[in-house]
């Protein structure tokens, strides 16, 4: 064997061993990252189940919250988890069409230009801005008398004609818009994973863009789009700042009592109130209360509802996967 031959072996050998050597670093490398990960969920998740699981009961999940400094008479979390569910449900209604009609024009009407790069665009940068800053637009905007309905007017100021500009009306609709980008980026990768062949079979048997879409796209689409709105559902639940000052500081319903009565809805819907997250903040010490134990109940409620969504929108995309293919 010549000098060059061995050579030329030996850096293979080289070079072969650094390969192995730089796909053991990389897959060790994934797997600290993913235990790093497991194990800071599992330590907050701990953490809030040691302090909060002792203030869990019955009473403390149907009975609404009273201010007080005392854990005994603080009273429950009833209305924080309605109002949740109310923002939530007020939020994905008004996102959830604006999103999808977005989503499938830009990916079934749109073409490559100027026009596709603004609305492209649009959705990054609105999904990149601060939710205190949508917050604070919306403060601005819904506090003009002209949109009073939406709220309340401000009554007893002289010279004040504006409107209070904070309920669940106008929370919901900060949501919905806050929401919008990552919904709308969620259904189009859920349109762009229907294959090809069913739109192109249902346009050879005739069927318009417009049917194709509606009856085909969207069905096998369905799974990818329920998902994405629970993800945005997730977002909603999960926010403090638009609740903070888009719905105001109570930590009960306001407007026209017993809330729950049929007559007083639009009044509740028009008026202030709380949320879990805004209830945490109340409730610890990093806000205005000093209850640290029903903070973390609270806190451990909330994560049960998002670590709920999170399965549903798992089980619903494995269940899409497997019915097509």
């Amino acid at each position: 064997m010549t000098v060059n031959a061995v050579k030329t072996q030996t850096r293979g050998q080289l070079k072969e061993k650094n390969h192995r050597l730089f796909n053991l670093g990389g897959t060790a490398y994934t797997y600290i990252s993913m235990a790093l990960i497991v194990c800071v969920f599992s330590f907050i998740l701990v953490v809030v189940f040691r302090y909060g699981f002792g203030v869990l009961s019955w009473h403390f999940l149907t009975s609404e919250p009273n201010p007080s400094a005392l854990d005994a008479a603080s009273g429950g979390i009833l209305t924080p988890i309605i109002g949740t569910f109310l923002l939530t449900i007020i939020g994905i209604v008004l996102a959830f069409p604006f999103a999808l009609a977005t989503a499938i024009y830009l990916c079934f009407y749109t073409k490559k230009g100027l026009f596709r790069t603004l609305v492209k665009g649009a959705v990054d940068i609105l999904s990149g801005v601060p939710t205190i800053v949508i917050a604070m637009f919306a403060l601005v905007i819904f506090t003009l008398p002209q949109l009073g309905f939406l709220s309340t007017m401000i009554e007893g100021v002289e010279g004040a004609s504006r409107a209070y500009g904070r309920s669940f009306l106008v929370a919901g609709i900060t949501m919905g818009i806050m929401i919008l980008p990552f919904v709308i980026k969620s259904m189009e990768e859920a349109l762009k994973a229907v294959p090809g062949s069913y739109i192109d079979g249902s346009l050879a048997l005739g069927a318009t863009k417009w049917q194709t879409i509606y009856k085909v796209v969207l069905n096998a689409a369905r799974d990818g789009l329920v998902t994405g709105v629970i993800l945005g559902m997730g977002r909603i639940i999960g926010d403090t700042a638009i609740v903070w000052l888009a719905l105001g500081g109570s930590i009960r319903m306001t407007g026209n009592q017993p809330w729950f009565a049929p007559e007083n809805w639009i009044s509740t819907l028009r008026n202030s109130g709380c949320t879990l997250t805004s209830y945490i903040y109340y409730t610890s010490p990093a806000g205005e209360g000093n209850q640290f134990d029903v903070a973390f109940g609270a806190s451990l409620v909330l994560i049960a509802i998002i670590i709920l969504l999170n399965l549903m929108a798992s089980l619903l995309g494995k269940a899409g996967v497997k019915k097509h293919g």
